[in-house]
């Protein structure tokens, strides 16, 4: 079982660094924050039962304890301009600032919001969406229709 663990964080460690970089800008709380999903992964391990996709199942996980930590510690967070170093240093610099530019857009929305955003980013259709956060397909539909909206004001 553990081998398994380690071979899906390997393979999902992205989303966990995606996931903790929009809900935390400085380095050492965003490592703070990968380690706890980590854990919270390990501990729901056994219950996974593979009824839904891994990438959906660990982002339900991340998502979901990232709004917990976040309403639980009450953190003060600061917002910067520039976004602290990338995990990939491979980034060229014209693609690191519009990077730096949708991270900064992203971080005016509220967290649910933020969650709904990553999860289409990464190609989540609305019912994966809505397995993850709990929230049906239409009201999904209507919280992007009106995201999207914000985001073209920007």
């Amino acid at each position: 079982m553990e081998k398994q663990f380690l071979e899906m964080i390997t393979m999902h460690k992205a989303t966990i660094h995606k996931v903790s970089r929009l809900y935390r800008d400085s380095p050492e709380d965003r490592e703070d924050l990968f380690q706890e999903i980590v854990l919270q992964l390990w501990l729901s391990f056994p219950k996974f039962e593979g009824k839904s996709k891994q990438s959906t199942w660990i982002y339900k996980i991340a998502l979901n304890t990232a709004m917990a930590c976040y309403r639980k510690k009450h953190i003060i967070l600061s917002f910067t301009e520039r976004l602290p170093d990338q995990e990939d240093s491979n980034i060229d610099c014209e693609n690191r600032e519009r990077e730096q530019q949708l991270f900064a857009i992203l971080k005016t929305l509220n967290e649910g919001d933020r969650a709904l955003l990553a999860l289409y980013f990464e190609d989540f259709d609305y019912r994966e969406m809505a397995e993850i956060t709990g929230l049906s397909e239409n009201h999904i539909a209507v919280k992007m229709g009106r995201i999207r909206s914000r985001l073209k004001k920007h």
